[in-house]
């Protein structure tokens, strides 16, 4: 639906829903003193430093920083974007997410015209596959590659004529009309003789989904002997190709409940499977297997089974996953590798041997087997020497896994095979230091900031004023500041009238009031800087919080008319006049 979710529904909606339900559905929250608590579920600890504060409606992890409000929690943790969230939490309270007339923002309305237009583009190609002249051609290569008419159309393959204008004589009617399809990056410009060529020739395309089903990109395989052989769309405001995974929308759909997904490298693999009868599979787009891609298949099922090509990048590619995999491997999930015999990939493999061959478990490999077996390649086990090398090759490994019960069963097995006690292995894994990769994106949670003793009057004002807003409702207060001429203090003066106008607000309000702006950044790290005046071990009074306060603001005050007294100084031109101001 069209329009921007109104402010006052978004800060009506976080007074009536609560931060401690939202996250204990998805991560199970004891009771610690006035907050609750758990381990953090966006990086591996082995005790509890992820904070949810029920009053101020507020996570936040002093492991790794992660910390923000239940829309934030829903985003960063469950994979929403941001409406979805908004949609989610307002189903929860019983609410419908009203919209104001005339659109969203200039960056959703360009989004939403985005997802519209690429939608019209899969549905063009997909004509183009059924009624222009050359389609034969493609419909020939796919029947010779064993797709039939039914997995063509529920994976909407399409046809990309040869000749440089076929999509923009369609769509690109208009100056405005090009510029449009050039966001999409369906069509290029043209280095000096100007105008525009479309990017997909002579192809056939797959249309890339995302989780949600909508249209955000395409992939095109050559027909004759053209280069590259695979083409994808290049990344726009819509597609990320580090994220995005090629078959997971038609897997979900086709089965409600995944229990095993297969990880393959290309388009064709992904239909060749499937017109087998196995369904979950997904490749990704052209690139390495990323963090970003596991975590998004562990949040739909438990099992990733990697299939890749039996040449030197294929083994390179697994080997890549598996580190990757490392760090993202708690109880309950499990990684497994299928190596494709020399010169196969998984098309020609289910081709020759069938799905009960590719499917059958006894011929994967488990990643902690994998991973031993790699390391120990070429050692002579017989000797110090070589023990010592496996040993020291394996550390750096499983110091990337967190505490479970496969990295303990793992140390035993080393343990074994290098002669040495669990103790002292894990006194070597200790010694590495290692630190475990955090799940989440590290865009989305805070920076690294100074100790609270260097943060400006102003920046500890704030701080005390995200997590105390009652402290901010008097407009003396704010008659004070505004005769302070200072950007900071016009956002302090900002904040106060905020406060004033939403009496019942809390931490997670204002930060979701000033979402998407310029403060968004810097007030998301003062929030998560934690005041120990405000522990659980002290419980302040909110006059003596509120002493603090007034205290900051008497610096400002000071430090202003400090700064207006250096600037008249500056401006001085005679030592006569210096005397006059020491006199005065």
């Amino acid at each position: 639906m069209a329009g921007r979710i109104p402010q006052n529904f978004i800060d009506d909606l976080l007074n009536r829903i609560d931060i401690i339900d939202v996250i204990d559905g998805y991560v199970p929250l004891r009771k610690a003193g006035r907050n609750h608590q758990a381990r953090c579920p966006f990086h591996d600890e082995k005790t509890p430093s992820f904070t949810v504060s029920q009053e101020k409606q507020f996570y936040h992890c002093f492991g790794c920083g992660a910390n923000g409000t239940a829309i934030s929690f829903l985003m960063d943790y469950a994979g929403m974007d941001f409406v979805q969230a908004i949609e989610e939490l307002a189903s929860r309270a019983g609410m419908e997410v009203p919209r104001e007339g005339g659109g969203g923002s200039t960056k959703e309305n360009e989004s939403t015209e985005l997802y519209e237009l690429m939608e019209i583009i899969v549905r063009h190609y997909c004509k183009q596959l059924r009624e222009h002249p050359e389609a034969p051609r493609a419909v020939d290569y796919l029947k010779g590659r064993g797709i039939s008419g039914q997995l063509a159309a529920d994976y909407e393959l399409g046809f990309a004529p040869a000749g440089w204008d076929g999509l923009i004589n369609t769509l690109g009617g208009s100056d405005a009309a090009l510029l449009r399809l050039a966001r999409t990056g369906m069509i290029i410009k043209r280095d000096s003789s100007g105008g525009y060529y479309d990017r997909f020739r002579d192809r056939i395309i797959f249309p890339i989904r995302d989780q949600r089903g909508r249209a955000i990109g395409v992939g095109g395989r050559v027909l004759g002997d053209g280069t590259p052989k695979y083409l994808n769309s290049p990344e726009t405001a819509i597609f990320h190709k580090g994220r995005e995974l090629y078959g997971l929308y038609q897997a979900k759909r086709k089965l409600k409940d995944l229990e095993r997904v297969f990880v393959v490298e290309g388009y064709m693999d992904v239909l060749a499977l499937a017109q087998y009868g196995i369904q979950n599979v997904v490749a990704t787009l052209g690139t390495a297997v990323t963090p970003e891609h596991l975590d998004r298949l562990f949040k739909v099922c438990p099992q990733l089974v990697f299939c890749f090509d039996g040449d030197t990048a294929g083994q390179k590619a697994a080997w890549r996953a598996l580190e990757i995999s490392l760090p993202l491997i708690r109880d309950g999930r499990q990684v497994y590798f299928m190596f494709m015999p020399e010169g196969e990939d998984p098309d020609t493999f289910v081709r020759e041997h069938g799905a009960e061959k590719l499917t059958d478990t006894g011929t994967h490999v488990p990643l902690s087997d994998y991973l031993l077996n790699t390391v120990r390649e070429n050692l002579d086990l017989d000797s110090r020497e070589g023990r010592a090398l496996f040993t020291e090759k394996a550390i750096p490994y499983l110091a990337k896994l967190p505490q479970g019960a496969l990295l303990e069963l793992l140390l035993q097995d080393i343990a074994k095979q290098s002669q040495l006690s669990v103790d002292s292995l894990k006194q070597l894994l200790k010694g590495k230091q290692f630190l475990a990769t955090p799940i989440i994106d590290q865009k989305k949670i805070n920076r690294v900031m100074p100790g609270k003793g260097q943060l400006s009057p102003l920046s500890k004002a704030i701080h005390l004023l995200l997590h105390n807003p009652n402290i901010g409702k008097e407009q003396e207060l704010i008659e004070r500041l505004q005769t302070i001429n200072d950007k900071g203090v016009e956002f302090l003066l900002e904040l106060l009238g905020y406060i004033n106008e939403h009496p019942d607000t809390t931490c997670a309000g204002i930060l979701e009031h000033w979402r998407d702006t310029k403060y968004e950044r810097r007030l998301r790290e003062l929030s998560a800087l934690e005041n120990p005046l405000l522990s659980d071990e002290i419980s302040l009074e909110e006059s003596h919080i509120k002493n603090e306060f007034m205290d900051y603001i008497s610096k400002i005050e000071s430090n202003y008319r400090k700064k207006q007294r250096e600037s008249r100084h500056k401006d001085l031109k005679h030592p006569d006049d210096l005397r006059k101001i020491r006199d005065t």
